[in-house]
């Protein structure tokens, strides 16, 4: 004992993690208090310290990895949490009186932000920086410092400057055993190292509302105990009662309230209370002081329906209300894709390059508002939100409150890849998700059309994306090809400009390549001449060579004429040895570069080939 003395007084911070429940004095819990004051924080200020433990930004840029890591695409909700609600509760201000009430559609992540909540307040009092103590035997788990008497903490919190040693009182159970069983004597109590746990129902509770009937808020506040009424012989005894209830449990960490707004006004009142005042009161005793954070989450209709009933007003202006909105960033969506379906698929299976991006593509459209404003249209959004590599910032008014659920993509997408089919791609997924909205008997027609509508345009962006991987691949087999076209159309250039045998002068090339340029009939005699003289003055510099390299513009346009030429190579059903063989290294080269599979990589060529058909 002698040397766990020593480490005491270092401060708990450098003590080991006690083993099991070993016990420890009142005075000597003080004495470490003394030495370490984030042992009497209050419920805000642990969780403010568990999540700034993690760090405040991320590797890539995204706020507070402890909820980053976990839930993508909603970063604005994820610092408005933080810094509106646990960062400022936990300096203090009056926020810390507040319910945090989290409002989005279905599948936003709510419940998923506070289960990372308890989950975090699991581990972090587990660990030597979260060390956390306890009354031994109080049924909430409370803070010693109740067991001094008010002059006492008076005293030492003027000495540490810390006014939350004033804060809470004994629960009824504790103080019958202080005035009953050690007569009024604190040093007949014990103190013990606790961890927070959910399952063990310490610190952690969670309600979600049942039918109105049936709904007691005994399940809140705790009840008596009719087995031991006989025993101790009145129902005002605090032995006769279970302090089981949900606010009692969730003493020192969170409770969480699930369709908070469903619940009865009962219910809600009790929170009132508890929140302002940080006690809540239960039948024949007095007011039991809890330190709780309060965190509900509801959907957007029940929230607009109890905004606006005048009864409410009270809660409201006790609520510290944000938007749980859908993910907009197309990035963070295939992201989503891949940490929930990607690790359950077979081994052996091929997941496409663009099959998560179009599903991503679908679920982002869908979460864009109908606006006929120019500029302003679904169209537009997508692709503005397409160039950010983050969250969506500044969200339009009523962008990510409807949609497409998540849920429901998880679901088809999961349908897709379970299909057993050796490669997954784009056409895959698109036919996945229609399929789910089609067959289903429930689904108006308005919401089809609209899913549809969604479909036809992500199946037209992975077009795009597919045929300019595709060019590319054919492209880069094709490198010589291009200079020889390159080399042709220069010289065709040189014989226009400087007045060659027009008979000699292949003017279907020169406006092969011009109309790809945009240069119209009468633009083409003033631009041949700008790329002459270009040219020419690279030449005498000896630097001619490169004008194909440093015209961007050229390039693509005699990219396009030759993959444009190529038509007939990748139409082909039957290709002969040299053009199958420049199909093969086509392919090979999007199974290298572009994480194709041999299956995916054909069927891109074969759907780019029949577009080029029609």
């Amino acid at each position: 004992m002698a040397v766990y003395d020593s480490l005491a007084r270092q401060g708990a911070a450098d003590a080991p993690p006690r083993d099991g429940r070993e016990p420890l004095s009142l005075d000597r819990y003080v004495e470490r208090v003394k030495q370490d004051a984030r042992l009497v924080e209050n419920a805000h200020q642990r969780l403010w310290r568990m999540v700034a433990a993690e760090g405040m930004v991320d590797a890539q840029g995204h706020p507070y990895p402890f909820f980053s890591r976990t839930l993508l695409g909603i970063d604005d909700t994820i610092k408005r949490v933080v810094e509106e609600y646990i960062r400022p509760a936990a300096m203090g201000f009056d926020v810390r009186r507040r319910i945090l009430l989290l409002v989005g559609p279905v599948g936003s992540g709510k419940s998923t932000l506070v289960a990372l909540l308890k989950r975090g307040l699991e581990r972090f009092t587990s660990s030597r920086e979260g060390a956390l103590y306890a009354i031994v035997g109080c049924p909430m788990h409370e803070e010693p410092f109740h067991l001094l008497p008010l002059t006492e903490r008076e005293s030492l919190a003027t000495a540490a400057s810390n006014p939350r040693l004033l804060e809470g009182d004994l629960c009824p159970y504790c103080r019958w055993r202080l005035e009953n069983e050690f007569l009024g004597r604190t040093d007949g109590f014990e103190v013990e190292r606790i961890q927070l746990s959910e399952s063990n129902r310490c610190g952690i509770g969670s309600y979600a509302p049942s039918d109105p009937k049936s709904q007691d808020v005994a399940e809140l506040t705790g009840s008596v105990d009719f087995a031991h009424i006989a025993t101790f012989g009145t129902e005002s005894d605090p032995r006769a009662f279970r302090f089981d209830g949900e606010l009692n449990i969730a003493n020192r960490g969170l409770v969480e309230f699930q369709e908070m707004l469903k619940l009865d006004e009962r219910f809600l009142y009790h929170l009132l209370s508890l929140s302002e005042e940080g006690n809540f009161k239960t039948a024949r005793y007095q007011l039991i002081s809890a330190d709780e954070a309060i965190i509900g989450h509801s959907n957007e209709h029940e929230y607009r329906t109890f905004k606006h009933h005048p009864g409410n007003q009270a809660l409201l202006s006790r609520m510290v209300v944000i938007p749980v909105p859908y993910n907009l960033s197309i990035r963070d969506e295939v992201r989503i894709y891949q940490k929930q379906l990607l690790p359950y698929k077979k081994q052996a299976q091929h997941i496409a390059p663009q099959a998560l991006q179009t599903a991503a593509v679908m679920a982002v459209l869908s979460r864009i508002p109908d606006d006929p404003r120019p500029q302003h249209d679904r169209m537009s959004r997508l692709e503005e939100l397409a160039e950010q590599s983050a969250e969506a910032g500044d969200r339009r008014p009523g962008e990510g409150l409807t949609g497409l659920d998540p849920r429901y993509l998880m679901n088809r997408m999961a349908h897709a890849i379970s299909a057993g089919s050796e490669c997954v791609d784009a056409m895959d997924a698109i036919r996945a998700l229609v399929e789910g909205v089609t067959r289903d008997p429930f689904v108006d027609a308005k919401w089809r059309e609209s899913v549809e509508e969604w479909a036809n345009v992500a199946e037209r962006r992975v077009y795009a994306e597919i045929e300019a991987e595709v060019r590319k691949a054919f492209l880069i087999e094709g490198e010589g090809a291009l200079y020889a076209l390159y080399q042709n159309y220069m010289e065709q250039v040189i014989r226009s400009v400087e007045h060659a045998d027009p008979g000699s002068i292949d003017e279907r090339l020169l406006r092969a390549i011009e109309m790809r340029l945009e240069v119209s009939e009468s633009q083409r005699h003033q631009f041949r001449e700008e790329i002459y003289v270009a040219y020419r003055d690279l030449e005498t510099r000896g630097a001619g060579a490169s004008f194909l390299t440093q015209n961007s513009l050229l390039r693509g346009a005699l990219e396009d004429k030759l993959f444009n030429d190529l038509r007939d190579v990748i139409q082909l059903s039957r290709p002969d040895g040299g053009d199958l063989a420049w199909i093969e290294r086509a392919a090979a080269n999007l199974v290298t570069s572009k994480g194709y599979c041999s299956v995916c990589a054909t069927r891109a060529i074969r759907q780019v080939g029949a577009v080029l058909r029609r």
